[in-house]
Parts: structure tokens; sequence; C-alpha cells
């Protein structure tokens, strides 16, 4: 009975011996395992063997739910500590609080164990004083509008330092900038004179090319309608001038006429003077009866041409 107890006993510890032996690291993890308080080896992903009591993982202190707990196990993969906000002055001495996201991972195991006591308050410390540093350089318009810039030199400095613990500083990120009440407002007001003075200039711009446009407009049509006026003087000036050359062409063809019937030994230019001025007489006596019309003529003159309308009929 006593030699199965003891075989159970063995048994027993030769189990937990063993469990304690076999270490199973999961993927993207390792643990730092040291010899009789000497460092000795690195483990990798899958199954390892150590010698229980002898050999034991190094402990680490890594950030959980935001707070600071000791860990056997170290992850290699790529982690983002969200640090609180802190106050930070400017180069014109404007406070403001930033609150900065910082994406790093550990590429040499051995580095981040031994060469830094607490990893994480270390790496916080160092940007918020690296922040601190970046920020007193600037102003306050160029802290708002260079988030890119502050991200580039914060994240090269937080690389070069961090180098001799084993982490590897991919990239920050700036995700809060929260300047004073008063500035926000003395921002605001200056955001609004801007698009105030905005709206002034482009309404007077297009007031301006409206007037442009209009004076363009009517110089156009006084030049259309001078241009017009021009060419209806000409074409009136062309016809009056042919009407004159045709009627010219057409009394030179009555006369011919004439002449050819009175006979060349009558001159027809009695013939039209006297015609004309009975006609001037006709008009006279269908005008306005209650007027007095004088007619200054000379008697000689027109026996003359009544005497030229005798001849004609005589020769005729």
């Amino acid at each position: 009975m006593n030699g199965i107890i003891t075989l159970g006993a063995i048994v027993f510890l030769a189990l937990i011996f063993v469990k304690m032996a076999v270490v199973i690291i999961p993927q993207s993890e390792t643990r730092i395992i040291e010899r009789l308080g000497k460092y000795y080896a690195t483990l990798k992903p899958g199954i390892n063997i150590i010698i229980p009591f002898i050999d034991r993982a190094k402990s680490i202190i890594t950030i959980q739910r935001g707070r600071y707990v000791y860990s056997n196990s170290i992850d290699l993969r790529e982690q983002v500590y969200d640090f609180d906000r802190q106050n930070v002055i400017t180069k014109d001495n404007i406070q403001m609080q930033i609150n900065a996201l910082l994406y790093f991972q550990i590429v040499d195991p051995f580095k981040a164990v031994y060469e830094i006591n607490n990893l994480p308050n270390a790496i916080e410390k160092l940007t918020q004083t690296t922040l601190r540093n970046i920020i007193g350089e600037m102003e306050l318009d160029q802290t708002l509008t260079s988030r890119d810039t502050i991200n580039s030199k914060l994240r090269g400095v937080l690389d070069d330092a961090t180098n001799k613990w084993g982490i590897k500083v991919n990239r920050v990120e700036l995700q809060d900038i929260i300047p004073p009440q008063s500035v926000l407002q003395a921002m605001e007001k200056q955001m609004q004179a801007e698009r105030d003075k905005r709206a002034t200039i482009l309404t007077s711009e297009g007031t301006k090319q409206a007037q442009i446009l209009q004076s363009e407009g009517e110089k156009t049509a006084k030049i259309n309608r001078a241009e017009a006026e021009k060419q209806q003087a000409i074409l009136l000036a062309e016809g009056e001038a042919t009407a004159r050359i045709r009627k010219a062409e057409a009394e030179a063809a009555a006369i011919e006429k004439i002449t050819a019937a009175v006979g060349k030994s009558t001159n027809p230019a009695n013939y039209l003077l006297a015609k004309n001025y009975i006609q001037m007489l006709e008009q006279l006596a269908q005008g306005d009866k209650t007027k007095t019309v004088f007619l200054p003529y000379e008697a000689s003159n027109l026996m003359g041409s009544l005497g030229g309308i005798k001849e004609l009929f005589q020769g005729q």
C-alpha cells in the first residue's frame, strides 16, 4: 500500500516537473529565461524546454487597461500607448493641452528587459519632454497647422532615443490640440473677420466685373449703333444719288423727247419752265384760301413763258 502511494506521488511530481519544464510560447510573443539569475536564452514561439526551479522567466512591466502590470511574456506585436493630456507652452507663451498616440514595437527583447527598468513609463516621460521641446519652438498658429511636422520630429527623436531600449517607434499621432478658451474665442473672431473680409472683397470684385461688363456692353452697343447709322447714311446717300441720277436721266430723256416733238427751232426750256410755273400756281390755288399770297414775279418773264407755249402750239 505504501508503495502504491509512493509511486503515485512520484508520478504526480513527475507530471508537475514536466509541466514546468515544457513552455509553450504563442506566436508573436517571447520570454527571457534566466538560469540561476543570469541571462540564458530568449524563447521562440512553439514548444521550449527549461529546467524547473533553475530556469525562470524574467518579468517585464507592461500597460494593461491603463495600469502597470508585471508579465513574463513579451509581446512582439505593434503596440499603442494613449498618453494623458499634458500642458505645453508655445513659443509665443500660449498654454495648451496636447495628448498623443504612440505606436511602437519591441524588436530586441533582451534590451527591452535589461536596458530599462520601466519601459512604458520611460516611453511616456520621454514623449512628454520631447513634445514640450518641439512645441516650445513653434508659435500657436504654426502648432495648429503643422501636425505632420510635429509628428515627424517627435517620431525621429523618440526612435533615436529608444533604439538602445530595443524599441522601434513606427509613428506618433497628435490626437488633440486644445488651446485656452480665450484663445479659441479670439481665433473664432479672427476667422469671422477673415470671412467677412473675403466676402467684401468678392462682392467688390463682382461689382467691378459687372460694371466692366456693362461698360463694355454699352461701348459695343454704341459702336454698333454708330456703325448702323453710318451704313444707313451711306445707303441713304447712295439712294439719293441714284435717285438724282435717275431723275436727271429721266429729265434728259424728257427734254430729248420734247426737243424731238417741238423741233430744234423752239427752245424746250421755255416749255418746261412754263409747265413748272403753272403747276406751282395750281398748288397755291389748292392751299389755304384764307391766306393772302404775294407772288413776286416779273410779268415779262411770265409773258415770255406763255409766249414760248404759244410758239410751241403754233409749231404743231
